[in-house]
């Protein structure tokens, strides 16, 4: 037991275990954000459940079975909503066990690794550099202890903290070592609104879903007066029963609601989490999902992204003194530092300790900012270890050496000897170099093929580290990246403008604080561009945090992985191409999934209008929607929705829907009330010739929908061929074969009367007028096609590019 430990041991078990009776526990919100109950209520109790519903039970008070079948679209829509959600639930939750950091309690003096939710108010949590606050409490021990505090109050300066300062749960320690004791937990303490905020299950900042709710809105304000209109038009003018009536007015409405568009959107979402947990990529905020289709540029940090965590000691290049006087002085620097960090670690296995310790008089951390820790032994002297280029003498011996061993991709440390006391203020003062550190450091075997990727999307890399610019130079030289010219970012300028102009153009930096990190990603963003942040350090927390996209490595800092959007749990970089692959899949099939429904809701809405102003019947009833809904919609919209996607999203997603939808559901609406007009039954006419009027008409919406859906479904694939071809012979069949069978199967089975589709497509001359203004809706389609996408720059092409090849 350490001197600190029976100082201060912490809680015993009878105090954890009163305090556990009493809930003075670190309860926090469900990881993923929302409860079982949450997903169960927002997929079943829906404006659109309820229209749908109300609609539903009057149709089936007609006794007309068929025409109700679009009601179990309610079960249909909710069930899969409730099992996808809850897939992507289990999938969060259980990644965010592995993922998040666990914090060292101190108990019975005795400190050892608990979960965040064991941890009791009283508790003592030892913390050291990486680690984050979890929750609100008392500095008790304090050696050195650095705490930055900028994500929460706005202070870009990391606070001193000593024995009973403050320490809020979200921040986090940059240096040094301590301990404290929680007294807010659970709801009271910060980290549950940050754990509720970092990992909630939400669409929210989305420009997708800005996009999808605006749309919304639009169908809600059109739908209400037309709605109102069908039904007194369809009450006062329609001469038949009470029966049809009803089912004009379904006929009607039913395809209004855009029941499809925001179960497929959830849908998606849903999958992509599940897909990326697959690869164990724990996603923290949905939105990361549409962020990777938009990155157009990373922001990689070289250790523990392009090179590996671990360090290996390569050698000790004696520059001044006694060998063996400098080997013992560094084994005692790397065997009195409490929590070292990979190059001292590395140092500490290669040099243990032989004999006792010596006496530590003082002591300096290691933080990004200044590049070098240190610690005073007495009369052994004062010791520091970090950046050649910041401690050694600029153009000197030990500097210009280190230059050129770090051309060689290895990492290079100076080990000096400073003439003052390393807590002193002006530390370190003169410092006389004694020896150089060579630190051997793996590159990823997986890096060279994701650069590569990342080339061939067009997303630009910058490797961005603060480590010494030249051996980062080597590291990204050899693995091919043209990255332009390499920076020593304390060359950057001052002026901001400038500043953004030089990351701009360059692709390498070293000697990087994390301040200028944070800078840089700003300044991109400044440019336009959609910034990822890649890192795994304490260092990196601040840049990850701003960037568009922070990604964390899982073996990184807790801090980093609590502000993370996306953890890599599995550490490999090559997962990321997959990442950004499966966000393009999700947005690009979204947009595509938007511009169906949009259409369909907006040719419904315009028909019925027209179909009111002229106070007619409506020419179908709910089974011929259900109909056109099956095989234009619901079954190729389901199968895009989780497509194969590989184009980079672009800002626009409103526009670009609505420039299409609006003018297709214009062309689809107005040729379908054309050929009602054409066909429709005069007046007195029996039951069979106005079935015939309502089967032609159907003929020409389903045609111009099916159009609607093959445009949509570009560029080709063989998949998405048999996919129409299906479709399409479906429909055929539905209208062309189907009613030729349904009265023999009523004669056999009379209670089959009841799901009676109510076709007849022996008209010919009626067929064939149907027939023409489907085609001519459909090359209108097809011209709106092409120029939407001139209007709004859309490279249009019939076939993938993969298809192309073959």
């Amino acid at each position: 037991m350490t001197i600190a430990a029976q100082t201060n041991p912490g809680l015993t078990a009878a105090e954890v275990a009163e305090r556990v009776k009493a809930g003075q526990v670190n309860n926090l919100p469900p990881r993923s954000g929302r409860t079982t109950w949450d997903i169960v209520r927002a997929n079943v109790f829906t404006r659109i459940n309820f229209l749908l519903m109300a609609l539903f039970i009057l149709v089936l008070s007609t006794g007309s079975i068929v025409n109700a079948l679009f009601g179990f679209l309610i079960i249909f829509n909710a069930g899969i909503g409730i099992v996808q959600e809850l897939r992507a639930k289990r999938t969060l939750d259980s990644l965010a066990v592995v993922g998040e950091g666990k914090p060292m309690v101190r108990r019975d003096g005795v400190t050892r690794e608990l979960a965040r939710e064991a941890v009791v108010l009283g508790d003592l949590i030892e913390i050291g550099p990486g680690d984050q606050v979890i929750v609100d409490g008392e500095v008790i021990e304090a050696s050195y202890l650095e705490v930055d505090e900028s994500l929460l109050t706005g202070e870009s300066d990391p606070m001193l903290k000593e024995a009973g300062s403050q320490v809020m749960s979200g921040s986090f320690v940059v240096a040094g070592v301590g301990a404290f004791r929680a007294t807010r937990v659970g709801a009271e303490s910060f980290a549950a609104q940050l754990t509720a905020e970092a990992s909630k299950f939400s669409l929210v900042k989305s420009e997708l879903q800005t996009g999808i709710n605006q749309i919304l809105r639009l169908i809600t304000w059109l739908l209400i007066p037309v709605g109102l209109a069908t039904v007194w038009v369809q009450w006062t003018r329609n001469q038949g029963t009470w029966q049809d009536r009803v089912l004009a007015i379904g006929g009607a409405l039913v395809p209004m609601v855009p029941e499809g568009l925001v179960l497929l959107t959830s849908l998606a979402f849903a999958v992509g989490v599940v897909r990326l947990g697959q690869r164990n990529v724990l996603v923290q905020e949905l939105p990361a999902i549409e962020g990777l289709a938009r990155v157009d540029v990373v922001c990689a940090d070289k250790t523990g992204t392009l090179t590996e965590n671990g360090l290996q000691f390569g050698e000790l290049e004696v520059l001044d003194g006694d060998e063996a006087r400098i080997r013992a002085a560094l084994a005692q620097l790397a065997g009195a530092d409490p929590r070292p960090n990979a190059s001292v670690q590395a140092v500490a296995h290669a040099l243990p300790l032989d004999g006792p310790g010596w006496d530590v008089t003082g002591m300096a951390p290691f933080t990004s900012a200044k590049k070098w820790s240190g610690i005073s032994f007495g009369e052994n002297g004062n010791w520091v270890l970090g950046a050649p280029d910041v401690l050694g003498a600029a153009g000197g011996h030990a500097a210009e050496r280190a230059e050129v061993v770090g051309s060689t991709g290895r990492r290079v440390l100076l080990f000096g000897e400073a003439d003052e006391a390393v807590d002193a203020a002006g530390a370190p003062g003169k410092v006389v170099p004694r020896a150089l550190v060579v630190l051997e450091q793996k590159v990823r075997p997986e890096a060279r093929g994701t650069l590569a990727y990342f080339a061939e999307q067009g997303v630009a890399v910058k490797v961005i580290s603060g480590d010494n610019a030249t051996s980062v130079g080597a590291v990204t030289g050899s693995l091919g990246l043209d990255t332009g010219e390499v920076i020593d970012a304390r060359t950057l300028p001052d002026d901001p403008a400038e500043f953004a102009r030089r990351v701009g153009e360059a692709g390498v930096f070293g000697r990087v604080t994390p301040h200028q990190k944070r800078q840089m990603v700003a300044a991109l963003q400044s440019q336009g561009r959609t910034v990822a942040m890649t890192g795994d350090g304490v260092n990196d927390v601040l840049a990850i945090k701003d960037s568009d996209l922070g990604v964390a490595m899982g073996s990184g800092a807790a801090a980093t992985r609590a502000v993370a959007q996306l953890v890599l749990l599995d550490d490999s970089f090559a997962t990321l191409p997959h990442v950004v692959a499966e966000g393009r899949r999700v947005i690009g099939n979204i947009e595509r999934v938007a511009n169906f429904f949009l259409t369909k809701t907006m040719y419904s809405i315009i028909l019925a209008l027209l179909v009111a102003v002229w106070q007619l019947p409506f020419p179908f009833v709910p089974i011929h929607i259900s109909f056109v809904g099956w095989f234009t919609i619901g079954i190729p919209a389901s199968i895009l929705a989780l497509a194969p996607n590989a184009e980079r999203a672009r800002p626009g997603f409103l526009r670009r829907v609505m420039t299409f939808s609006l003018p297709s559901g214009v062309v689809v609406a107005g040729a379908t009330f054309v050929a009602y007009l054409l066909v429709i039954a005069p007046a007195g006419a029996d039951a069979t010739r106005t079935t015939q009027a309502s089967t032609a008409t159907l003929l020409t919406l389903m045609i111009a929908g099916a159009w609607v859906m093959i445009v949509a479904a570009r560029p080709y694939e063989w998949w998405k061929l048999v996919m129409i071809a299906a479709c399409g012979l479906m429909a055929f069949l539905t209208i062309f074969w189907l009613p030729y069978q349904v009265p023999g199967w009523i004669a056999a089975w009379p209670f089959l009367a009841r799901f009676d589709p109510q076709l007849d497509p022996s008209n010919v001359a009626l067929m064939t007028t149907g027939l023409w203004a489907g085609l001519v809706a459909a090359v209108l389609v097809e011209l709106i096609w092409w120029f939407s996408g001139r209007f709004t720059g859309q490279r249009r092409s019939l076939w993938s590019r993969a298809e192309a090849r073959d």
